[in-house]
């Protein structure tokens, strides 16, 4: 192998992400006069600029083949750069000595070459300190900066790579967490994260539960990522880390990967993805370039609906942040007539922009108000729409029924519900995420209705009643388990395996972190003794609830369940389980009130400039705590003790 000459990439046999990668690397391993030929579906010409770029002029480029449908490129090295030095394996980087525009470049390039272990030095005519900055920021912790020499004349640092390139096994990175040096086992881990593309996964072998792992992932990138156990112990475990798809929303952008399309469909791809947004989300367009005629691409055929600001411009990566302008931005100021209501006047409107104006408009109106729409044609098909969509929550009246012109009146009603909240989610556990998002305690609080609740808290009921509506058109009805069709007894075995495990596996890991940040930071922030004090609260409750429930209330439930099967009497008596339930219910309160207290001194789990890992954690392990014992607290309150309460009223 020592003497092969052209070595031949096929591009498209390579993972996307590898492909510059593989070039770069197998370019260097060249001698001089050796050579490589790119074969690609199409022109590689981007690869010729980034590799002058970072290489310099040290290599000849020849097109062997020119499509259409294949192409063939000859590289041939011509000199090595940069050079080792003498007395050591360190490749040396006389800064001075490259093109300006180059030189960051050169030693980004070099550094991601390193192994674990090894170094580079950077040798320049004045502190280099602004690269360590650029380091830190594009590659996080993963390396360490010693200087060897500090002026006046010339600067010498070392910069050594400190966390290992992870080999791929079986197409897969696996992390092989015991065989890292403690020192960058969790910077390994966030540094293979971080460079992972959407849909990718890699898999962390431990020898104990990296649990604390996936709060510290969570608090850094939130929700961006799923956690899913392959071995679960006893002596070793195994987790899939993916990286989600990003989606738009308020938080998450699509990303357009440039280099992965083909150079004839770029434009065509950056149209489409534009096209399908909706007013008010965007995209990153991510390309190893500037790509500068995006701009003039946009304007010519969308006008002024976009915005465009660059996230990041180079050395080696562009992200440019494309928005399409909000309804608001884009339509004038609705006008109102002289009784107050809004007019909308649809022929007015740039035609993909009528029925979302008009659904904002109703959105916004509050119980009895009205919007006015004036169209050309009778918009009845939007009736029927808003219906789907909303609910019967308005009324629909015809002010000017044609020729000519149609004028309707549309009212917001307000809302009349009697199920209680503790029954509304037990026939549909999703809704309770909208109760979740407004702060409504559907546990136990549960006996009160939305329009009660509503009023207590000052909330606009009819936005609840929507939102619920639109958890049930939202379908995917199978994503939760129908705990209201359970039995009883089935169910107070899923309690104690699913819910009272939680409880006594985290309780006590969030306990001894609440005792360490309340040592640590409670000087500053006099709220964390008290948390810790309600924790502990909290701890000793439920241990010894879970405790009574598991020995007393649970096994009365099986024999309430068993006594309607063969029509017998209850060996403790009618009508003694519904007291004991009161009890239980009033232990429920008491836990509950605590962590409304929790949340309150932590103004919603909000973490504050100056908090460590460990408090990070704490209040990362205390939301997830407070949302597993809302849903504990529910099956119990809002189904298990009325089913069995409602069976054993009919025993004899």
């Amino acid at each position: 192998m020592d003497t092969i000459e052209e070595i031949i990439i096929n591009v498209q046999e390579i993972e996307p992400r590898l492909r510059h990668l593989t070039i770069f690397q197998t370019f260097d391993r060249l001698k001089i006069g050796e050579s490589l030929i790119i074969h690609n579906n199409h022109d590689p010409r981007p690869v010729y600029f980034q590799l002058m770029h970072i290489r310099g002029e040290v290599f000849s480029w020849e097109y062997l083949q020119e499509g259409p449908q294949w192409w063939d490129v000859k590289v041939t090295k011509n000199a090595d750069v940069p050079v080792k030095s003498e007395d050591s394996k360190d490749v040396v980087i006389d800064v001075p000595s490259i093109e300006p525009r180059l030189k960051h470049a050169t030693i980004f390039q070099t550094f991601n070459n390193l192994k674990q272990g090894e170094s580079l030095i950077i040798h320049n005519n004045h502190d280099p300190k602004p690269v360590f900055y650029q380091l830190m920021d594009l590659r996080g912790n993963i390396f360490s900066w010693e200087y060897l020499k500090q002026g006046p004349d010339w600067w010498d640092i070392k910069v050594t790579r400190v966390v290992p390139m992870i080999p791929m096994e079986e197409g897969r990175l696996i992390i092989n967490v015991p065989a890292l040096e403690p020192s960058v086992k969790h910077a390994t881990i966030f540094h293979v994260f971080e460079n992972m593309n959407p849909n990718e996964s890699f898999i962390i072998h431990n020898d104990h539960d990296p649990k604390p792992l996936f709060y510290q992932l969570q608090t850094k990138h939130g929700d961006t990522f799923t956690w899913d156990y392959i071995q679960q112990g006893p002596h070793w475990y195994d987790i899939m880390v993916t990286i989600k798809v990003p989606a738009a929303g308020e938080n998450q952008k699509i990303i357009l990967d440039l280099p992965t399309i083909d150079a004839s469909r770029k434009d065509e791809s950056i149209i489409k993805m534009f096209d399908d947004l909706e007013p008010g989300e965007s995209f990153v367009l991510h390309n190893n370039e500037d790509y500068p005629q995006t701009y003039q691409l946009l304007k010519e055929r969308y006008g002024n609906m976009f915005t465009m600001e660059y996230l990041r411009k180079g050395p080696q990566w562009w992200d440019i942040l494309i928005a399409k302008k909000s309804i608001e931005q884009l339509t004038p100021a609705p006008s109102k007539n002289e009784k107050g209501d809004i007019v909308i006047d649809v022929p007015s409107l740039e035609p993909r922009l009528k029925h979302p104006t008009i659904f904002k408009t109703f959105d916004q109106l509050q119980p009895g108000e009205s919007l006015i729409i004036h169209n050309d044609h009778d918009p009845k098909p939007l009736y029927y729409q808003l219906k789907s969509e909303r609910g019967d929550v308005f009324t629909w009246n015809y002010l000017q029924n044609g020729p000519q012109w149609w004028d309707i009146k549309v009212t917001r009603l307000g809302t009349e519900s009697n199920e209680t909240l503790g029954e509304i989610v037990a026939k549909d556990l999703r809704k309770a995420e909208v109760f979740k998002k407004y702060g409504i305690d559907f546990c136990c609080g549960g006996k009160k209705t939305v329009r009660q609740i509503c009023l207590e808290k000052g909330l606009d009921p009819i936005v609840i009643e929507k939102e619920l509506q639109q958890v049930v058109q939202g379908g995917n009805a199978t994503s939760t388990h129908n705990f209201n069709e359970w039995n009883p007894d089935f169910l107070a075995d899923y309690i104690v395996n699913i819910h009272h495990s939680y409880v006594r596996k985290y309780l006590p890991e969030i306990m001894g972190y609440a005792i360490k940040v309340a040592q640590v930071h409670g000087d500053r922030h006099n709220e964390l003794r008290e948390i810790k004090e309600l924790v502990e609260e909290v701890r000793d409750e439920m241990m010894e609830h879970m405790v009574d429930e598991e020995n007393i209330l649970f096994p009365m439930v099986k024999e309430i369940v068993n006594a309607k099967k063969l029509n017998i009497q209850l060996s403790f008596g009618k009508n003694k389980f519904s007291e004991i339930v009161m009890n239980t219910e009033e232990e429920h309160d008491h836990v509950g009130r605590a962590m409304e207290k929790i949340r309150a001194l932590s103004d919603n789990y909000s973490i504050p400039s100056d908090a460590c890992t460990s408090y990070k954690l704490l209040y990362k392990m205390l939301e997830e705590f407070e949302n597993d014992l809302f849903t504990h607290i529910h099956l119990e309150n809002n189904i298990l003790f009325p089913k069995a309460i409602e069976i054993e009223k009919t025993l004899p």
